[in-house]
C-alpha cells in the first residue's frame, strides 16, 4: 500500500474513533497515554522498530508476543485534539511503512469531565 493511501485510511479510521471518544464524553485536551499498536512480521522487525523509536524518544515502545504474534506497543502521553492525534498516528503509520509493519490503530481511557 502507498503511503498515501495508508495515511487517508488512517486518517478515516482516526476521526471515526474520535467520534466515539466524543460520543461517550471524552474531553480531547486532557493528556493521557495513548497506545498505539503496530503489528510486525518478525520478531527481529519488532525489536528493530522498537528501537527506533525509543531511540529518538517518539514514544515508549515495547516489543510484544515476539514468539507467536511479532507486534510493538508504543505508548505516548498526549492529548487526543484531532490535529495532535491524526498527526502522531500518521507518523506511526509511516514508520509502519518505513519498517515493513502493519499499522493496527490506536485506542485510550476515556477522560470525561467530572459529573
Amino acid at each position: 500500500m502507498k503511503v498515501v493511501d495508508e495515511l487517508m485510511q488512517t486518517a478515516v479510521a482516526d476521526t471515526e474513533l474520535l467520534r466515539k471518544l466524543d460520543a461517550q464524553g471524552d474531553q480531547f485536551s486532557v493528556t493521557r497515554d495513548v497506545e498505539f499498536l503496530l503489528r510486525a512480521p518478525t520478531a527481529d522487525k519488532a525489536r528493530t522498530a522498537a528501537s527506533f523509536i525509543n531511540d529518538y524518544q517518539y514514544g515508549l515502545a515495547t516489543p510484544q508476543d515476539l514468539e507467536t504474534s511479532p507486534s510493538v506497543l508504543v505508548i505516548v502521553r498526549m492529548p487526543v485534539e484531532q490535529h495532535i492525534l491524526q498527526s502522531v498516528s500518521g507518523f506511526m503509520a509511516c514508520v509502519c511503512q518505513l519498517f515493513g509493519l502493519e499499522y493496527d490503530g490506536w485506542g485510550c481511557v476515556v477522560q470525561a469531565a467530572d459529573s
